[in-house]
């Protein structure tokens, strides 16, 4: 019998919230105003790790333009 290991792809809205280092109520606030990527599945909210990257990488981006930009 072979193990094989499950890599798991999504998080939970607490795992989210960690894995970007904001606390549970802002990730939460960010859901319902729909500003961040996720999919809610059976009542829960999933979030892909590679849209959580994307979507840093989309903040950053916006940061660094409104910084050039002196706003």
């Amino acid at each position: 019998m072979v193990n094989t290991q499950i890599k798991r792809t999504t998080l939970s809205m607490k795992e989210a919230a960690e894995y970007l280092g904001i606390s549970y109520w802002l990730i939460n606030q960010l859901v319902r105003k729909r500003q961040i990527p996720c999919s809610k599945v059976g009542g829960r909210f999933l979030f892909r790790v590679q849209a959580l990257d994307e979507y840093l990488s989309t903040k950053e981006k916006e940061s660094m333009c409104n910084y050039e930009k002196g706003e």
